[in-house]
Formats: C-alpha cells, sequence, structure tokens
C-alpha cells in the first residue's frame, strides 16, 4: 500500500510479512538493506532502534499487541518501522496490520506531516492501542475476583493464570518499547529533528512509559490474586485432612475395644448378663474423652 502525503513529498509504504514479492521490491527499488527485511519477518524479533548513518535508514521495531486473544490471553509481535529520505516504511503481520489502518487516518486528518513526525505519533497510536486490552483483562480480573470469592474453583484458578500469562507478554513489550523510544534520544538524526517532532516523540514516551505502569500494577493485581486464592484453597484442604484425621482416630476407639473384647480368651466381663451395654459404655466414654482431648488440642 502507497500513500502520498505532505503536499506531495513524502510517501508511505505499507508491506506484509507475508508478501514476499513487496519485501523484493523494497530491497531493489529502495536499497533496503536485506538484513533489515530479515528482521521484519522475525516474529520473534526483539523491540531495538538502529541508525545506519551510511544509507541514511533509521530502523525501528515495536511491539503491538494483538487486538484478538490468542489461546485466552492477548500478546503482541513486532512491527518494523523503517524512515529513509522521504519515504516511511512499515512492515507488519496479520495480528498488527490495525495499525496501518490508524497511520492512515493520522495521515488523512494531519496532510502535512513528515515522515519522523508521522513515525513517532505511530508510537503513541501504538502505545494507546495497548490501554484497551489492558482495561479489558482488568474488567476481566474483577468478574473472577467476585467469582472466586463465592466458589474458589480449579478451574477459575486457570483461567486467572491465563490473564496473568497475558499481561506477562504485554508488561514485557510495553517495557521493550519504553526502552526503545528512551534510545532513539541518543541516537544521530535526534539531533536533528525540530522542535515539534521531539515535542511528539516526548508525548510517545510518556505514552509507554504510563503504559509500563498500569500492565505492571495490573500484573501484580492478578499475581497476588492467584497467590492469595491458591493460599484459600491449601487451606481448605488442610482443614478437610484435619478433619479426616480426628474422625478416623475416634473411630479406632470403638474398633480398638470391641476389638479387646471379641478376642477367643478369658476376658472380663464375659459371663456378666449386660456385657455389650457395658462395652458400649466402655467405647463410649473413651471416644468422648478423646474427642475433647482433639478439640482442646486444635484450640491451641
Amino acid at each position: 500500500m502507497k500513500t502520498v502525503f505532505g503536499e506531495g513529498q513524502f510517501r508511505w509504504y505499507a508491506t506484509a510479512t507475508s508478501d514476499t514479492g513487496g519485501l523484493k521490491r523494497l530491497a531493489s527499488q529502495f536499497n533496503i538493506d536485506q538484513e533489515i527485511l530479515t528482521y521484519a519477518q522475525d516474529p520473534h524479533e526483539r523491540a531495538h532502534v538502529e541508525y545506519d548513518a551510511d544509507t541514511g535508514t533509521f530502523l525501528l521495531i515495536f511491539n503491538v499487541a494483538h487486538r484478538e486473544k490468542i489461546e485466552n490471553h492477548y500478546d503482541a509481535s513486532p512491527m518494523t518501522f523503517i524512515v529513509k529520505d522521504h519515504e516511511l516504511f512499515t512492515i507488519n503481520d496479520e495480528h498488527t496490520s490495525y495499525v496501518n489502518d490508524l497511520i492512515a487516518g493520522f495521515v488523512k486528518a494531519h496532510p502535512e506531516v513528515t515522515p519522523i513526525e508521522l513515525l513517532f505519533n505511530a508510537l503513541f497510536l501504538v502505545s494507546d492501542a495497548f490501554f484497551p486490552l489492558v482495561q479489558d483483562v482488568a474488567a476481566e480480573w474483577r468478574h473472577y475476583t467476585s467469582s472466586l470469592r463465592e466458589r474458589t474453583t480449579k478451574s477459575k484458578l486457570l483461567e486467572l493464570s491465563d490473564l496473568g500469562i497475558g499481561l506477562i507478554y504485554l508488561v514485557a513489550a510495553a517495557k521493550q518499547n519504553a526502552v526503545v523510544i528512551r534510545q532513539i534520544k541518543v541516537q544521530q538524526p535526534y539531533h536533528r529533528l525540530s522542535d515539534s517532532a521531539r515535542e511528539q516523540l516526548d508525548d510517545a514516551e510518556i505514552e509507554a512509559n504510563q503504559l509500563v505502569e498500569m500492565t505492571e500494577m495490573s500484573s501484580q493485581i492478578i499475581g497476588q490474586l492467584s497467590d492469595t486464592y491458591n493460599n484459600v484453597l491449601n487451606n481448605n484442604l488442610n482443614d478437610i485432612m484435619r478433619f479426616m484425621t480426628v474422625w478416623s482416630l475416634l473411630l479406632a476407639i470403638p474398633t480398638i475395644v470391641t476389638g479387646f473384647f471379641g478376642m477367643n480368651v478369658a476376658l472380663p466381663l464375659e459371663n456378666a448378663p449386660h456385657a455389650w451395654l457395658i462395652v458400649t459404655g466402655i467405647a463410649a466414654v473413651l471416644w468422648l474423652a478423646m474427642g475433647l482431648m482433639l478439640r482442646h488440642s486444635m484450640r491451641k
């Protein structure tokens, strides 16, 4: 996709990572280094920034959030931005293609923008796109909190864990993005930027830092919730085991007494007319005594 802006002075080319032919044209027509295109096609490439003074190529790889969940959690993948001469190039996969619509909308509203200013505004828009996802996760963990208070189950804890995993991805992506924006300020082209471009970069940095704070806070909350409810389950298990232990001890008393009087040897009371009542009474007294001892011990 080609878009002309800045009164026809500048051009923006949007290419998909799956478009092999388009990537080859970028390499041949605009002399984009093949190594850069290799970065763009790597779905696991870390966010970073580079500047090649010989070719005047400014490369920036930025993490972009997926709007759709994958395996019940949100994720992010890298998107490549290249500024060279009067062109801005973006290379993205199917999960991050919505950023092209955001950039196109900004160009339509600000046709006078330059490629580097468009890049910085795109970074702001990308960071801003994370916030609805984090808010959606926050709404979900609030729902799980209410549900878990009513009944703590393994399935609900696993779903809460999925949310936590997704937030870990978002936290990592947001932190890398914030670092990349700070690194731009130590690159050679930064010193040639206009005041307007620097202001837009500052806005993008503020948005990225706010995103880091918000994702970290949500991640910590979910981690605390998971720990709390895991402790609740462990306490419930301990209570059940204690209950079973007490009852097993109490049920052992009648068994011991009746077993003693059931031996085929001479025993006291074997000729008594009401021996079974006496044996039952002995078992009941011992059972009650054991119960009182266990109750006193557990209260301590």
